[in-house]
């Protein structure tokens, strides 16, 4: 049982590697000097964000970029709090900001690809950038993509997001599950095999939008707005598909205020992971669910005294390197600062994995107030 053990560790270990080797050859982007000519269309979705929005249109607000070369789109999801008169009363304070308030059509089981489809068709010129109303964009954003614009061919850019972390164990667990997520995608990117991205962080145009007929053909699955759209890119036009590792695009966002928030988010994104188009990105996530798996078995082994310690140590400090490698390198882009519970985060890491994954295959989550099944 070792030896199978410690082969599944060998792979995850090969596979993050890989994964490393690709962070790599992504290469970081510094904007030049070259006039903005992009026109934006800022798309958000929101439900019940009446906490979030002003802080969302405020940093919009202090975006570093002409004000006539950009346009807020809000599309409320039926929200049930007051989100939608905190609009009004920013717009009336800020009236100089192209701002364009919908309410959701629901056509699918999926309310923020409806929302995002509901937008796209009053969208001005050709460029739409999503994020979610609990965000904060930093002030160069908009400047950096229009950049990269100007200097790549490109027709979808995938930027980066970092929570904004109080200093507890739940925040900071949060933040490295999602530096390991980032770093992912920078590394799959980098491999040319790119499969996953996040909405918070979204820009491509709209002719590709219409070109890949929207969400066609995932409307069934409630999340998911993001990946799947990636993904059809990537089979169609991956070489105008990029990441944009830049310090100046990265946005921010809060983390969930508690486990069972955080068990619920995290179950919604792993229960589109079977409908992948990416073989590479299903493949990953079998190995990755294999690497974890593995050390929680080897747990239970060394409990029945059938696996002794130091073997299942030798298991965990093998996988514990090459995560941190990983980890370490995404850390260094996205937020230049100490990481925190990190050997224990790694303890527990193996078995949140597990029972996220097994909730994902057979059970249900909540999402803004609703049930979804899977």
């Amino acid at each position: 049982m070792t030896l199978v053990l410690l082969l599944i560790i060998l792979i995850y270990v090969v596979t993050i590697a890989q994964l490393i080797a690709g962070f790599n050859r992504v290469r970081k982007f510094e904007a030049s000097a070259k006039t903005p000519s992009t026109f934006f269309s800022i798309v958000v979705p929101f439900r019940n964000e009446s906490a979030s929005l002003p802080q969302l249109l405020n940093s919009i607000r202090s975006l570093n970029y002409p004000i006539d070369l950009f346009e807020i789109i809000l599309v409320d999801d039926f929200s049930e709090d007051d989100s939608v008169r905190q609009i009004y009363n920013w717009r009336m304070e800020n009236g100089s900001f192209q701002t364009t308030l919908l309410e959701n059509i629901r056509l699918s089981n999926s309310p923020k690809k409806d929302a995002i489809s509901r937008a796209v068709p009053i969208v001005q010129q050709q460029w739409l950038v999503t994020t979610d109303a609990d965000c904060l964009v930093p002030k160069d954003w908009l400047l950096t993509l229009d950049q990269y614009i100007q200097e790549q061919e490109v027709t979808m850019i995938v930027g980066g997001v970092v929570y904004d972390c109080k200093k507890s164990f739940l925040h900071h667990f949060q933040q490295l599950d999602l530096m390991s997520l980032q770093g992912a995608t920078i590394g799959s990117f980098g491999m040319g095999l790119g499969f996953m991205c996040n909405g918070a962080n979204l820009c491509y145009t709209k002719s590709l939008f219409q070109e890949l007929h929207g969400f066609a053909g995932n409307n069934k699955i409630a999340s998911g707005d993001d990946v799947f759209l990636l993904q059809k890119a990537m089979r169609k036009f991956p070489e105008k598909v990029h990441f944009l590792k830049s310090k100046e695009s990265i946005v921010h966002t809060k983390p969930e205020s508690s486990w069972s928030q955080l068990v619920e988010q995290r179950v919604r994104w792993a229960s589109k992971t079977s409908s992948y188009h990416s073989i590479f990105g299903k493949d990953l996530a079998v190995i990755v669910f294999a690497g974890n798996f593995a050390l929680v078995v080897g747990c239970g082994l060394w409990v029945v005294g059938s696996l002794p310690w130091m073997n299942l140590a030798f298991l965990f400090v093998l996988k514990f390197v090459t995560d941190y490698i990983l980890l370490y390198k995404t850390n260094r882009f996205l937020r230049r600062k100490r990481m925190h519970y990190l050997l224990l985060s790694s303890v527990m890491y193996p078995f949140f994995c597990v029972i996220v994954a097994v909730l994902s295959w057979f059970g249900k989550y909540e999402w803004k107030g609703r049930q979804f099944s899977i």
